[in-house]
């Protein structure tokens, strides 16, 4: 609790901007912001990391999405810290939906920078040779976080449903379940495992995605055992909020939760 509390999670938006769907998971107002209860916040984040360890223990693939400028990085670091794909600048339309389009996009990326690796641009005009560099840039941009995605994910994590709203919609058509951090301007209805908390907020946004990249770590060394391919020596390793860490300061999260944010 103490450490959710500390990165502001359960400041949620401006009693104005509220979506009346997320009434359940508002604990109050303060100075005309609204409070996220931090207790069903733990206890979803709980729900939510459990599914994702599961889905990593199965095989199966996740997509950590996030384009807004405070998720960016996180989106991205965190993703390649558990070994998941990610999308963090652009959601291409069709990504789930049209898979066999986005496949064969992957696909060209991937036969352009086999050449390059192998010199064989430079055999090419100049003018061509830019033509060909600026593609591979560009295809890295939108691509190169779900470069080695063969088929569709086990499910997606987002940050910011709003925002997001193509990948969530794409996810539902499909049937990909849908893990994310809901803030109180947010419509939580569709999402399978909704996370009550701030989405603004890059320490919000960290702690979130942090916990639930450590659960897939987890169900992904948990495969991995299972199998016999358990190697002590590589295992990836878990940033664990842990139980003494998120229980940690309960008995004043009232008061802390009525102060406002920093800055």
């Amino acid at each position: 609790m103490k450490s959710l509390l500390e990165a502001g999670v359960h400041f949620g938006h401006q009693k104005r901007r509220w979506n009346p769907k997320m009434r359940q998971y508002i604990f109050a107002h303060r100075n005309g912001i609204h409070i996220i209860d931090l207790q069903q916040t733990l206890h979803f984040l709980e729900r939510a990391a459990a599914f994702v360890e599961d889905i990593a223990a199965q095989g199966k693939k996740i997509i950590f999405v996030g384009t807004k400028k405070q998720a960016q990085d996180t989106i991205k670091g965190e993703a390649e810290r558990c070994g998941a794909f990610y999308i963090n600048t652009r959601w291409l339309g069709g990504t789930l939906t049209n898979f066999t389009t986005i496949q064969k996009r992957i696909d060209y990326l991937v036969e352009l920078e086999q050449r390059k690796a192998k010199g064989e641009l430079f055999s090419l005009p100049k003018k061509e040779q830019l033509k060909l560099n600026d593609q591979i840039e560009r295809l890295n941009r939108y691509l190169g976080g779900i470069k080695e995605m063969t088929e569709i994910p086990g499910a997606l994590f987002v940050v910011d449903v709003g925002k997001e709203s193509i990948s969530v919609a794409e996810a539902k058509r499909v049937g990909v379940p849908v893990v994310a951090l809901v803030d109180t301007d947010c419509d939580p209805v569709e999402i399978d495992y909704p996370i009550p908390g701030n989405d603004d907020a890059i320490r919000s946004i960290r702690l979130v995605t942090s916990h639930i990249a450590d659960a897939y770590i987890e169900g992904t060394n948990r495969r991995l055992n299972d199998d016999g391919q358990f190697d002590a020596g590589e295992a990836l390793e878990p940033i664990t909020i842990g139980p003494e860490a998120a229980l940690e300061g309960v008995q004043d999260a009232e008061q802390v939760m009525s102060e406002p944010p920093e800055g």
